[in-house]
C-alpha cells in the first residue's frame, strides 16, 4: 500500500527532495514491471482462442508462466523496500544503516535508493547469507 504523503514535502531539503524524486521513480518503474508482468502470467499458455494448441506447450507455458510470477513477487518485495525508505524519509530516518545506524555512502543511495544497509555491513551480510553475526 503507498506511503500517505500526510506531511508538507516542501520543508524537504533539497538533498531529501532528490531522494523522494528517486524513491517515486523507482516506485513508478517497478509498478509497471509489476503490471507487465502481471499481464504476461495471465495470458502465458492461451492462443488467440484462449487454449494451448498442443500438449508439448503446456510444460514451456508453465515455466513461463512460474518465472513471471517469480518476478512479480520480486517486484512486490522491491516495491516495500521503497514504501519503507520513503516513510524512512518523511520521518528523518533516511539514509541510516538499519544495522549499524551509521550512514549509507551517498553513491549506493543514487544506485539504490531504498538500500537499507551501508556497504560494510552489506558486506557482511552477503558473507554470511544474508545474516549480520556481529549484531544478530
Amino acid at each position: 500500500m503507498p506511503v500517505s504523503c500526510d506531511k508538507d514535502l516542501s520543508v524537504l531539503s533539497k538533498k531529501d527532495k532528490k531522494y523522494f524524486d528517486s524513491l517515486m521513480m523507482a516506485r513508478e518503474i517497478v509498478t509497471k514491471q509489476m503490471n507487465q508482468h502481471a499481464a504476461v502470467a495471465l495470458n502465458s499458455g492461451a492462443t488467440k482462442h484462449g487454449a494451448v494448441t498442443h500438449m508439448a506447450d503446456y510444460g514451456g507455458e508453465n515455466f513461463r508462466r512460474d518465472i513471471e510470477l517469480q518476478m512479480l513477487t520480486e517486484d512486490g518485495n522491491v516495491v516495500e523496500l521503497i514504501e519503507d525508505a520513503i516513510k524512512r524519509l518523511l520521518d528523518g530516518e533516511y539514509g541510516k544503516c538499519v544495522d549499524c545506524d551509521d550512514s549509507i555512502p551517498k553513491g549506493r543511495l543514487e544506485v539504490k535508493p531504498y538500500a537499507l544497509y551501508c556497504t560494510k555491513c552489506k558486506s557482511i551480510r552477503e558473507k554470511n547469507n544474508g545474516t549480520n553475526p556481529t549484531l544478530d
